[in-house]
């Protein structure tokens, strides 16, 4: 009874601290932005933290694209593999369709880091200032 209640304590405190780190990592995440608040945060910013947070949101978007890239790629190798979708008679709609779009969201991806690494540097400079 004594280890059952013993475990139950042990079980209960990792549960809350868990549930802690969690709420924890939450509120520290910033909103994401809209397309709005970006143009006019971009019209406008001065502060470091205005350009950080600009860079914040390119790097999210490029982590994005670049998760849609790796996920067309996946698909393309898959069509690849079906003896049905992967012939010359169905690679356009399925295999070429899916290449472009990997390779689209991969460059894609390279701009918008590209973007937030541009945006770090202001900060930089906007801080240096």
């Amino acid at each position: 009874m004594k280890r059952s209640l013993g475990i139950f304590a042990v079980v209960f405190v990792l549960m809350l601290s868990v549930v802690w780190q969690i709420s924890n990592a939450q509120q520290h995440k910033p909103e994401k932005l809209s397309k709005q608040q970006l143009l006019s945060l971009i019209a406008s910013a001065k502060t470091p933290a205005e350009h950080r947070r600009v860079a914040e949101y390119y790097h999210e978007t490029a982590l994005e694209y670049s998760a849609q890239a790796k996920e067309h790629a996946e698909m393309a190798e898959a069509y690849k593999k079906n003896p049905m979708t992967g012939s010359s008679k169905f690679a356009t709609g399925t295999v070429n369709h899916c290449e472009y779009f990997a390779h689209s969201f991969k460059d894609m991806a390279t701009k918008m880091q590209e973007l937030a690494d541009m945006h770090e540097q202001m900060a930089k400079d906007a801080g240096a200032m």
